[in-house]
């Protein structure tokens, strides 16, 4: 059985169609693709789209039974949040003397430009294993490895996630260009799909241009073509297999 059918399958038994009814032929309107809608998503503690939370509700309850309890960091997450993360780095960085061009390509290193961010669209989740106790920054690749305290959850979810649909972006691969690998955060491929494959179709050059986002002015057509290759579409395959 290939990956795709076992996928399919894997879905079906646990309740979660790999296409829910609720979004088949569903448009995606360009306020829901860039984080300015509105989405309905699955509760204050899943802060997911619905048929998302639902898949990640069942991934839960599988990982407890291994002493892991998924524990998110961040889910959906507004244009407006993302601008106020980009800005407040940008200003920062400013002050350390960047100019604009290198301030941009610092900040992309991990965090993405406002309207470009797969967190926006309800399908994306960054995870650490909430039964460890937190200190400081828990988002850090040496947390997820060595004798860090999210090892068991990140070979759990290696293991297993695909079976819910959940999927890691940026792997280590290196061949994959773009953001740094992030081994904390994963995407439900069903819905991410046609989101990614709806987005590829946007104007951004032109809708980040007139945003307030600090730095909109430098983005010019080659750095916004660049960052398309390698940022957002610098992913696993397996999200842009359409």
């Amino acid at each position: 059985m290939n990956r795709k059918t076992f996928l399919s399958t894997s879905l079906s038994i646990i309740g979660v169609s790999i296409w829910p009814d609720s979004w088949k032929n569903l448009g995606y309107p360009t306020p829901i693709l860039l984080g300015k809608g509105n989405p309905e998503l699955y509760s204050i503690d899943i802060p997911l789209l619905k048929p998302v939370g639902v898949a990640f509700k069942e991934m839960q309850h599988s990982a407890e039974k291994e002493g892991i309890v998924l524990e998110i960091v961040s889910g959906y997450r507004s244009f407006e949040r993302q601008k106020s993360i980009w800005n407040r780095k940008y200003k920062s960085n400013q002050k350390e003397g960047l100019k604009p061009n290198e301030n941009i390509n610092k900040i992309i290193e991990y965090s993405t430009l406002p309207g470009t961010s797969r967190h926006h669209w309800g399908t994306d989740v960054d995870l650490i294993d909430g039964s460890k106790v937190k200190v400081g920054d828990v988002l850090l690749t040496e947390k997820f490895h060595g004798m860090g305290p999210y090892v068991k959850m990140r070979k759990w979810m290696e293991k297993n996630a695909a079976n819910y649909g959940f999927i890691m972006p940026y792997t280590k691969d290196k061949s994959r260009k773009g953001f740094y690998y992030e081994p904390w955060h994963f995407s439900y491929s069903p819905i991410a799909l046609p989101m990614l494959k709806a987005y590829l179709e946007l104007d951004l050059k032109s809708i980040l241009s007139t945003t307030e986002v600090e730095g909109s002015l430098h983005l010019s057509s080659n750095f916004m073509a660049l960052y398309l290759e390698q940022n957002i579409l610098g992913i696993t395959k397996e999200l842009k297999a359409f």
